[in-house]
């Protein structure tokens, strides 16, 4: 999702400068290569641990959080490891004749064709139990959440019966520290924002309280607000009738909150811990969380799911692009003119404007516009756009084409002190299906996939093919699923032709790295 090419022009210095970047940055990468290799040989050879399923990477100056690895739940040996970083043959990994995931989910990646040496998506799926908060108020020097150190918390688990399901995929762009780091963490820090209202959400028509007490009780909805007097319900003609209105929020709405909360707080710890580990890269991330009953989908990036209910292709993401962000984009360039750095422009015109169109007038638009108006071109607007390019080609700043994800908090403009990050966000889009609102039958599931997936396969055709797959195994059949999930990658990897994966069409294949999970609704809308 970075671009390897950054545009000719856009900043300007010597040749022989130049060709000393270029000299000194290919130098660096084959020396990491070289060092990756050798890890990679050497882990291979080794036969102390014969259950281990992580590769090390090369020894950075501060030490990795977690060595490379894939989802915990396939369970790979390390041949088995070995062979997903094949960038020639692509084997299509899944859970078929491994540990069942619950609900019967189905699950399948394929790696890249060589354009990382790893796989930089990572999955997971948990089941996360919600303990009541202790009300000891918590330190300054809290540790931060992580996954090795909840042994306290695993140990009271059974002290309640609050849970939801997770599912996770995080499509990691130039390096894969960041999307490992938010697979393993991620639902922790949903369980905290949920855990600080569990005792709103234990009753379900409890209406949450606009200040929160030391001691919330779990009262009925019809007692936990005071009747507004007759004269609070008019049309406020005063300061004092404003004050007192009250908008309602719902416990969806507070889910809601946790979750968006929450990404925040991954974010947050990434930044910080990047002080004490090497943590390369960013991610986009895409959650699903089953609970009460509803699924919550939560998309920060350019992954996507759909549900598939009775033939019909509900869209439950939107993609986060800097097409489709140009006007957040733009609109905080415009208040804050110091974050382009002087070489960058808020505003977008239909091409590079040249000098010799200054003072004619181009059509351009603003973070205000949706449509297109003319200018007189000034000398300010030969700046680079800060969105430029269409499609799977567009960029910010010249440099990355997803706006929302995890990490990034180093990433650069090239060769410049420019930073990329205040334009990033980790805030997701939150969408709400709830499960008792339609009956489901064996063929209703929801797909999420990487944009590997969808780069190549449009919503259709996942829903033709996942109806064709289930056409041929029983309703009953758990292997459909995961039969469902691995066809989705084969068609989206395609097969191998002259040195390209070609798809059934002989249009170019999916060449980026690929996961799908493909989770049934009937045995969700079946659990509590």
């Amino acid at each position: 999702m970075l671009a390897t090419a950054k545009g000719g022009g856009l900043f300007k210095s010597g040749a022989e400068n130049m060709m000393k970047k270029i000299k000194t940055t290919m130098n660096n990468v084959a020396a990491s290569l070289s060092n990756s290799h050798h890890q990679r040989s050497h882990h291979a050879s080794s036969g102390s641990n014969p259950c281990a399923s992580t590769i090390a990477p090369p020894s950075p100056s501060l030490p990795g959080k977690y060595p490379y690895s894939r989802p915990e739940f396939l369970e790979l040996t390390p041949p088995e490891l070995q062979r997903s970083m094949d960038h020639n043959n692509r084997e299509i990994l899944s859970n078929r004749g491994r540990r069942r995931l619950p609900l019967n989910t189905g699950y399948a990646e394929v790696i890249n064709s060589g354009k990382s040496t790893y796989n930089e998506d990572q999955a997971n799926y948990e089941v996360v139990v919600i303990t009541k908060k202790n009300n000891k108020t918590p330190s300054h020097n809290e540790p931060l959440i992580d996954d090795v150190n909840n042994s306290d918390k695993q140990a009271s688990l059974s002290m309640s019966n609050m849970s939801f399901n997770y599912w996770g995929l995080f499509d990691g762009h130039a390096g894969t520290d960041a999307a490992i780091m938010a697979s393993k963490l991620l639902h922790f820090h949903i369980c905290e924002q949920l855990r600080e209202i569990a005792d709103i959400l234990a009753n379900p028509s409890f209406i949450p309280p606009i200040c929160l007490d030391n001691d919330i009780k779990s009262a009925p909805a019809e007692q936990n607000r005071e009747e507004p007097l007759e004269k609070d319900l008019q049309t406020p003609n005063d300061t004092m009738n404003r004050f007192h209105l009250e908008k309602e929020v719902s416990q969806e709405n507070i889910v809601i909150g946790a979750i968006e909360t929450a990404f925040r707080k991954m974010d947050e710890q990434i930044a910080k811990e990047k002080s004490s580990y090497t943590i390369v890269g960013g991610c986009c991330a895409l959650a699903v969380i089953h609970f009460h009953r509803k699924l919550y989908v939560a998309n920060a990036g350019d992954s996507r799911a759909i549900i598939l209910r009775n033939r019909e292709i509900i869209p439950m993401s939107n993609e986060f692009t800097p097409e489709t962000e140009r006007q957040r984009l733009q609109y905080l360039g415009k208040l804050k003119p110091e974050l382009l750095g002087n070489e960058f422009t808020a505003l977008e015109f239909p091409r590079r404007i040249q000098h010799k169109e200054v003072g004619k007038k181009m059509l351009y638009r603003d973070h205000s516009m949706m449509g297109w108006a003319y200018k007189t071109i000034e000398e300010d607007d030969l700046k680079f756009p800060l969105v430029y390019g269409e499609g799977k080609k567009a960029r910010v700043m010249a440099t990355i084409g997803v706006t929302r994800g995890f990490g990034d908090h180093d990433l650069k403009v090239y060769s410049s002190n420019i930073y990329i990050k205040p334009f990033l966000s980790c805030c997701p889009e939150v969408k709400v299906y709830d499960l008792m609102q339609y009956e489901h039958c064996p063929d209703d599931v929801m797909v999420v996939g990487t944009d590997g997936l969808w780069d190549v396969i449009s919503n259709k055709e996942v829903a033709n093919a996942v109806l064709n797959v289930f056409a041929a195994y029983k309703p009953d059949d758990p292997s459909r699923y995961i039969v469902a999930a691995e066809d989705l990658i084969l068609r989206a990897r395609g097969v191998l032709k002259e040195q390209s994966w070609r798809l059934a069409s002989n249009k170019l294949g999916s060449g980026d790295d690929i996961s799908v999970f493909v989770i049934p609704l009937y045995s969700l809308s079946n659990c509590t």
